[in-house]
């Protein structure tokens, strides 16, 4: 394998699975940014370096949301172009991360990011590509590539068979939030087949955070699927809410174990 896509493929593997902070709700947030300020936190340096990101690679985060990768990708050196055709995500990345020289905001989409061609060395969309078309998303990404480039995408979530306040929380998730199993359970397999339709690679990370309850509150509203103040199943999903948290907190906090699933492929 060459040299550089080595770099883009170690690139993808330690920046997306070991930004740690990354949580479920990443692109889908309906709360203030806030609640997932944990997740630019930068790589050690040892990490950097095993990655090997060279400044004046060029990634494409596509469906960058507020760009909480697009970050982290800047700050491994990278020129990053974030494609989001939400403008108020947009303009929450532009306000953070237009300090950075390499940050470049683009209106867009994945299936017609308005950049050049051959012009990418790495595609990235974290919490995203469920929402691509497939088939229009993979000749996009084929046209923008250069040669040997690759596309790495992820999903990072809570690890649905720990136990404990994760299985007290999955049970409150069934009960009131009604779309969460269909949210949870859709497929995303075969549109990934699709775009990788020559094969890929996927890469399972586990880690946790420790959170206490405001940040459970918030995570929990963050999900697409979950009831606001005004439904009628949002004042007792949340006394349930405080009551698991309290059954399992310690020193006011409980641990959240998460798995980050990446998928690495060329197309």
């Amino acid at each position: 394998m060459k040299r550089k896509q080595t770099q883009v493929l170690l690139i993808a593997l330690t920046v997306l699975a070991l930004g740690a902070g990354l949580t479920a709700g990443l692109l889908a947030a309906r709360l203030d940014d806030a609640n997932h300020a944990g997740a630019a936190r930068k790589l050690p340096a040892p990490v950097a370096e095993r990655a090997g990101l060279a400044e004046g690679s060029v990634v494409a985060d596509v469906g960058s949301g507020t760009g909480i990768l697009t970050g982290l990708l800047l700050a491994r050196g990278a020129t990053v172009h974030a494609v989001e055709p939400n403008a108020a995500m947009r303009a929450a990345a532009e306000a953070a991360l237009s300090v950075w020289p390499g940050f470049v905001s683009v209106d867009g989409q994945a299936e017609a990011t308005g950049l050049p061609d051959a012009s990418i060395d790495l595609i990235t969309a974290a919490q995203a590509f469920h929402w691509f078309e497939a088939r229009a998303a993979r000749a996009e990404f084929r046209r923008i590539l250069r040669p040997g480039g690759w596309v790495a995408l992820v999903w990072n979530g809570r690890a649905h068979d720990a136990g404990g306040f994760v299985a007290d929380y999955e049970a409150l998730l069934a009960e009131f939030a009604h779309h969460y199993q269909k949210v949870r359970h859709g497929s995303r397999i075969d549109k990934i087949a699709t775009l990788f339709a020559d094969g890929y690679e996927m890469r399972v990370f586990d880690h946790e955070r420790h959170l206490d309850y405001d940040a459970v509150h918030g995570g929990m509203l963050s999900g697409s699927y979950s009831p606001l103040p005004g439904d009628p199943r949002y004042e007792p999903m949340v006394a349930r809410l405080q009551t698991i948290f309290a059954a399992h907190a310690r020193d006011g906090q409980i641990i959240m174990p998460y798995r980050t699933q990446v998928y690495l492929g060329q197309v």
